[in-house]
């Protein structure tokens, strides 16, 4: 899930049986969906009932194979009639797509790392849609006004294979004691591995302002010759060389089903971790708005809540109950006791910009 990503006015009696099937589909989803701004605010029903007549939803950087959000495509055409197109694409190209197709705008909704939300807003190419499971979704998760919204979270984890690695690291102190090679990733320029730096310093003392405990973690790893400078890839994990990878924990659980969870297993470490998550935007100039909103609002449902677990990603909302052999994907919540989301995403975006130099000067210099 890394790199490219992998994005009405009816009768009466319509309105009403519209309705009944939203709540269905949308695990007892109310009818307190809004606008957040505008001279009215159209209920759920009015808002389903417009985007049917729309008829489409063209998302950028939601690709089928992203976080499962092939059902949640085949759950809106089956349920809603609406037809789906994607380009995937990054998160800034994204914004960029918004912002240089107002005049002729051909997309509607995208998904981008939760750092990039403030930038879509600066940009001014959103606009604001708050679902009626609003109240759920924790403070850190949204912006205030409703210009984005996490769907789903990640937490920096663990991935271990057991066959080189007997005893997997279940703390960032195995980790340091250990005997094995680690792999972070390009921490130059890819988020993940960025993220891991600041997993290590949350967990370490540090914060989003102060990462010197994680560069100096790594640091002291790279000296003793214990960081592989290899891609955090599924292709490279797959070749059996990969002792230990820091991965979000979405890839990496993903990547152990696919390779065999009796070889690969997954942990968060116990000190503590870093938890992001990925937003939706609706374009302010969104060629079919409304089936955009009723996108997020599926996407916030349970039914949307669940589709994302299928994918191995923790829902934003606590209080869905996910069906056994989805849970059964995921990690015990107990796991991420000690992980803490960034509190300040503006403090993290100035600390990242140094990272690249820091990362080069301090780590890559003792890797061969």
């Amino acid at each position: 899930m890394i790199g490219n990503r992998m994005k009405k006015q009816w009768a009466v009696a319509l309105i009403l049986s519209l309705f009944v099937a939203l709540v269905a589909a949308c695990g007892g989803a109310n009818d307190k969906g809004n606008q957040a701004t505008g001279s009215k605010e159209l209920t759920l029903s009015e808002i389903e009932a417009k985007a049917k007549e729309e008829g489409s939803v063209v998302s950028v950087g939601m690709p089928d194979s992203w976080a499962n959000w092939k059902d949640t495509w085949a759950d809106m055409k089956s349920k809603y009639g609406l037809a789906h197109t994607d380009t995937d694409m990054s998160s800034a190209e994204e914004i960029a797509k918004f912002d240089a197709e107002k005049d002729k705008p051909t997309s509607d909704i995208g998904d981008v790392g939760i750092a990039f939300g403030p930038v879509a807003i600066s940009k001014g190419v959103t606009q604001p849609y708050k679902t009626s499971h609003w109240d759920e979704i924790p403070a850190w998760a949204k912006d205030a006004d409703g210009h984005w919204v996490i769907g789903y979270q990640g937490t920096i984890a663990f991935m271990t294979n057991t066959k080189l690695v007997p005893n997997p690291p279940k703390s960032w102190e195995d980790l340091k004691n250990g005997n094995y090679k680690i792999v972070v990733g390009d921490v130059t320029k890819a988020a993940q591995a960025q993220m891991a730096v600041l997993a290590a310093s949350i967990a370490l003392g540090g914060d989003e302002k102060n990462i010197e405990p994680g560069l100096a973690f790594f640091e002291d790893l790279a000296k003793k010759g214990r960081i592989a400078n290899v891609e955090a890839t599924l292709a490279n994990i797959e070749k059996g060389e990969v002792q230990v990878t820091l991965l979000w924990d979405f890839n990496a659980l993903n990547y152990s089903d696919q390779l065999g969870k009796d070889q690969y297993t997954v942990t968060i470490p116990k000190e503590g971790s870093v938890v992001s998550g990925y937003a939706t935007i609706i374009n302010k100039f969104a060629p079919h708005p409304n089936a955009a909103k009723l996108t997020r609002e599926y996407i916030l449902s349970d039914a949307g809540q669940i589709n994302l677990a299928k994918g191995y990603a923790r829902p934003i909302r606590d209080s869905v109950k996910l069906p056994d052999d989805v849970q059964a994907k995921l990690l015990p919540k107990e796991e991420y006791a000690n992980a803490k989301p960034v509190g300040d995403y503006k403090a993290w975006e100035e600390t990242a910009k140094s990272i690249p130099e820091q990362w080069q000067e301090r780590v890559l210099v003792h890797i061969n």
